[in-house]
């Protein structure tokens, strides 16, 4: 405590001077290269969108090939130079190899590095009912960042690049039915936080830590097809007619930050800024907290689990939830 009461004033003191000078500078992305896995949706397009206004070059990096085509379209109208697609499956090592390697011979550098690619859920950890997906669930969320972030690390130091990551505040604030998300979000961001300190100055990291924001989590139920990647039911429909719509709302407001504070070099990005008060809660008073969840998030909804499925039935009077078909799943693809 006597240590803590001397380093704060000095601590608080250096940071405003930190903030202040990064407020003044904004890094200038026109014809810088960006390179933006999970880009065929939500957040992904959005940043893809946001880079694009600030005229970078993008390499748009998802599973959803035919989503990509539009957004690069969309990109190249909102300012982009350069646009490629490349289709990937960033929890492949050898795909991120030849995705980072493409980019690095069309363009000969890279700059920023975007990881977004992940996949939420919305049920109790008890219904599952098939536990061979809860594997895919850490390959989307967690090894889809290391990945792209191993591969590129080499050309990021060439550029003393950036890194910006897609987290969310259930990476410490318990959520109930994201038991599975939270937990993987939560090694994303341990991940980074170590490898701030062993990159030091030489790649600078941004993660972005976000409450609900809207996505497509919110529209309906996704399935996974045998064989298939999973594509929202209504995206589907959308994407046969060649449509790309620009997601708005708090998705589109958060992309905005994101790109703002990674270009002035901070190290974090939230959005709200007042959940941070949940975290006072969360270290001091977590009985609390516990208190709160039960009283605002009831649990006599909950439905037991049936068999073939991950997720509750379709026909259940609650919000819509997402789920899985009958036939056993290989894979996972992700959905931001």
């Amino acid at each position: 405590m006597i240590i803590l009461a001397f380093a704060w004033p000095t601590i608080s003191f250096l940071h405003a001077l930190e903030w202040f000078f990064k407020t003044l500078y904004r890094e200038n992305m026109e014809n810088k290269v960006v390179l933006i896995t999970g880009a065929s949706s939500a957040i992904g397009e959005q940043l893809a969108y946001e880079y694009a206004r600030r005229k970078a070059n993008l390499v748009l990096v998802a599973r959803r090939e035919n989503r990509l085509w539009g957004i690069r379209e969309n990109a190249r109208l909102l300012g982009a130079k350069h646009v490629l697609v490349m289709a990937a499956d960033v929890v492949k090592e050898e795909e991120c190899r030849r995705f980072i390697s493409d980019t690095i011979s069309y363009f000969g550098h890279l700059h920023h590095l975007v990881n977004t690619a992940s996949l939420g859920h919305n049920f109790y950890f008890e219904e599952a009912t098939d536990p061979a997906v809860f594997p895919h669930m850490m390959d989307i969320n967690f090894w889809g960042n290391v990945y792209p972030t191993y591969v590129a690390l080499p050309y990021l130091r060439q550029t003393r690049g950036r890194i910006l990551v897609d987290a969310s505040m259930e990476s410490w604030l318990p959520m109930p039915r994201m038991s599975l998300y939270a937990a993987a979000k939560a090694a994303v961001v341990n991940f980074y936080e170590t490898l701030r300190f062993e990159l030091e100055e030489d790649v600078g990291i941004t993660i972005a830590t976000h409450g609900w924001i809207g996505s497509d989590v919110s529209r309906g139920r996704f399935m996974l097809e045998e064989g298939a990647e999973m594509q929202w039911k209504e995206d589907r429909e959308v994407s046969q007619l060649g449509i790309v719509r620009l997601a708005g709302g708090h998705v589109e407001e958060f992309a905005k930050l994101m790109v703002a504070d990674v270009c002035r070099g901070y190290a974090h990005a939230k959005h709200p800024s007042w959940y941070d008060v949940f975290l006072l809660y969360r270290v001091f008073a977590p009985d609390i907290l516990g208190w709160a969840f039960r009283l605002l998030l009831p649990n006599d909804d909950r439905a037991k689990p049936t068999s073939g499925r991950l997720f509750p039935e379709a026909s259940s009077p609650r919000k819509p939830i997402a789920a899985f078909s009958s036939a056993s799943p290989r894979r996972l693809s992700e959905v931001e």
